[in-house]
């Protein structure tokens, strides 16, 4: 039986705001570990490999989260899933605040990695859903500016609580976007191809005509989504249907794009610069303002995609990102291996390191969030991103646990990371250019019409 919402009027701003804060809190609990580290480090006398630990054990939890987020996408719906996910970060960093030693103190990261898997995965889902073809870019993007944000935030409330050794606060800043997340989409719609699917087309009109105005034809939206759910439906969805021969090459893009996403090493500047500009001989609080400005970089820069996806294209942006990324790790490496004056270093470390965040901010900040919620067709897109989202979070718990140890001065140290990290990208540049196709300016029902129609998938009329 079609169920119906109340006749109400939804702004773009408002969906678009509440659907895209749940990257305040990815960006958060991604950030906040740089602050904490220097101080839960001298306290429970922690070793590299504690470091890690404690600093992977988030994308661990989050792991769990995106295996369970197509299930609960499917059942629960998009909007639902994300408040779930909001609930469970509550938790886990309330146990954070009062963690007395440094094992619980991982269980509970691990949990709130569990609400955070569940959110990244179904956000961009949710946005890509809403947003009109034309805007869709911007709005993934819109995403990726509160992952930043959250992250500047986190940065930002480490050096005001630097002073006070204050880390249980740091890690209580999370609960704040994580409850105006959870009280919000209390209040929002679901997308309106979950609703098609599940029989309440008059809501899904409803929420049409709220999301994108007099700028969408509502019969013709809505018969289009029908058409991809007739077709997607004609065979019950199957995991294996993400191995589908039509299917496989985008699977085989959102991989690359989620594992390149990480081992870039972005998380490795965002988690331990502060921690290598004290190994290096800056003071803490130098260190942690240090952050700051590294967060205020990322911030700017994936704004102004935001202003540029839709128009330069996806594709364009990431080996433009590639190109800054390798020429400023491979300038840091020969930074930290041939200036031996401590201050100077530091400065050339945090000029490089800003432009660095430049390169990755207009390429694979935003875009992979974007590319990845586009490409998958509407049968498979919450197992896809389900799928997609744990590689991106394995490769991030990799790249967390690791660098500590690579970067140790009896492995490769700081220097010899950042030339691995240079040829990387490297590496990246090559399948990007081979292999990644663009989507920009076509509907999710056009990318996936095609997607068939190049595969020899025959379309009925």
């Amino acid at each position: 039986m079609t169920q119906t919402a109340p006749a109400r009027h939804i702004g773009r701003t408002t969906l678009y705001f509440f659907g895209a804060l749940g990257g305040i809190l990815f960006g958060y609990d991604l950030g906040v570990i740089s602050g904490v580290l220097p101080f839960i480090g001298k306290l429970w006398a922690l070793t590299s490999w504690d470091k890690g630990v404690i600093t992977a054990s988030l994308s661990v939890g989050a792991i769990v989260g995106a295996l369970f987020s197509s299930r609960t996408n499917e059942v629960l719906g998009r909007r639902r899933t994300i408040m779930v996910a909001a609930a469970i970060v509550i938790v886990g960093t309330l146990a954070a605040c009062f963690s007395p030693t440094f094992a619980l103190l991982v269980v509970s990261r691990l949990v709130i990695g569990l609400g955070i898997g569940l959110s990244s995965s179904t956000v961009p889902t949710y946005l890509s859903e809403l947003a009109p073809a034309r805007l869709r870019g911007a709005m993934g993007a819109l995403n990726q500016i509160f992952i930043v944000t959250g992250i500047l935030i986190a940065f930002l409330v480490s050096y005001w609580l630097g002073p006070l050794s204050a880390w249980r606060w740091m890690f209580a800043g999370a609960i704040l976007p994580a409850a105006v997340l959870l009280l919000g989409l209390a209040f929002l719609p679901e997308t309106p191809r979950w609703l098609v699917k599940n029989g309440r087309e008059e809501e899904a009109r409803r929420v049409l005509a709220s999301a994108h105005g007099n700028t969408v034809n509502l019969d013709e939206e809505i018969s289009t989504i029908r058409e991809v759910i007739r077709m997607d439906t004609e065979q019950k969805p199957r995991f294996r249907d993400l191995f589908a021969g039509w299917v496989r090459p985008m699977l085989f893009v959102a991989v690359l794009l989620a594992i390149g996403q990480q081992f870039s090493g972005v998380n490795a500047i965002n988690a331990y610069f502060p921690t290598m500009l004290i190994g290096l001989g800056f003071a803490t609080q130098a260190a942690l303002l240090s952050g700051v400005l590294l967060g205020v970089t990322k911030f700017l820069f994936t704004a102004w995609v935001v202003f540029v996806v839709d128009r330069w294209g996806r594709k364009p942006l990431l080996l433009i990102g590639n190109v800054i990324m390798v020429l400023t790790l491979a300038a840091a490496g020969i930074i930290v291996l041939n200036v031996h004056d401590t201050g100077l270093r530091g400065i050339l470390m945090l000029v490089m390191m800003v432009l660095y965040l430049v390169g990755y901010e207009l390429g694979w900040g935003a875009v992979v969030w974007v590319m990845m919620s586009e490409v998958f067709p509407l049968k498979v897109r919450a197992a896809g991103m389900g799928v997609s989202s744990v590689v991106l979070w394995a490769a991030t718990g990799v790249v967390s646990a690791v660098f500590p140890i690579i970067s140790d001065p009896k492995s490769l140290g700081i220097g010899g990371s950042m030339f691995l990290f240079a040829g990387i990208n490297v590496v990246l540049f090559v399948l990007t250019k081979w292999l990644v196709p663009e989507t920009k300016g076509r509907t999710l029902e056009q990318i996936e019409l095609d997607l068939r129609a190049r595969q020899g998938v025959r379309v009925r009329g």
